[in-house]
C-alpha cells in the first residue's frame, strides 16, 4: 500500500466511530466526574477565600491609624475631619443594618474610618469573586 492510498485508508477507518454498547453509561460516568471535580473546586475555592478573608480581617484590626485633630496644615484637618465624619456615617448605616439582621450588640465604634474602609472593600471583594464564580459556572 502505498503513502497515497494509506491516509485516505485511515481517514475513512477513524471517520466512523464504532457504536458502544455501554455508550450511555459512559456518558453517564463522566458527567457524574465532571460534576464531581466542580463540586470540589467550589469548596477549595471557598475555603481559601474564608482563609484569606480571615487573615484580612486579623490584618485591619490591628491597624490603628490616629485621624485625630493635631496642629498642621488647614487642608489636612478639613481632609481628616471629612473623613471621620463619613466613617461615622458609614458605622451608623453597618450599624442599623447589623440591627435589622439581630446583630445589635456588635460594636464598631472602636474602629478607625480606615479599618471601615478595608472592611467595605474586602466584603466588596468576596461579593465580586462570588458573582466571578456564579459566572464562571454559566459559561
Amino acid at each position: 500500500m502505498s503513502a497515497d492510498e494509506f491516509d485516505p485508508f485511515v481517514e475513512r477507518l477513524f471517520a466512523r466511530a464504532p457504536a458502544m454498547p455501554d455508550a450511555t453509561l459512559f456518558t453517564a460516568q463522566v458527567e457524574q466526574r465532571l460534576q464531581k471535580g466542580s463540586r470540589v473546586r467550589f469548596l477549595a475555592l471557598s475555603l481559601a477565600g474564608l482563609a484569606g478573608g480571615a487573615v484580612a480581617v486579623r490584618e485591619t484590626m490591628s491597624i490603628d491609624i490616629d485621624l485625630g485633630a493635631r496642629e498642621g496644615v488647614v487642608a489636612g484637618d478639613a481632609l481628616g475631619q471629612g473623613i471621620q465624619s463619613a466613617s461615622l456615617n458609614v458605622q451608623g448605616a453597618v450599624q442599623s443594618g447589623l440591627e435589622q439582621v439581630g446583630l445589635a450588640n456588635l460594636e464598631l465604634g472602636s474602629m478607625g474610618g480606615m479599618q471601615l474602609f478595608w472592611i467595605a472593600a474586602g466584603a466588596l471583594i468576596v461579593l465580586a469573586a462570588a458573582g466571578v464564580m456564579k459566572l464562571s459556572q454559566e459559561v
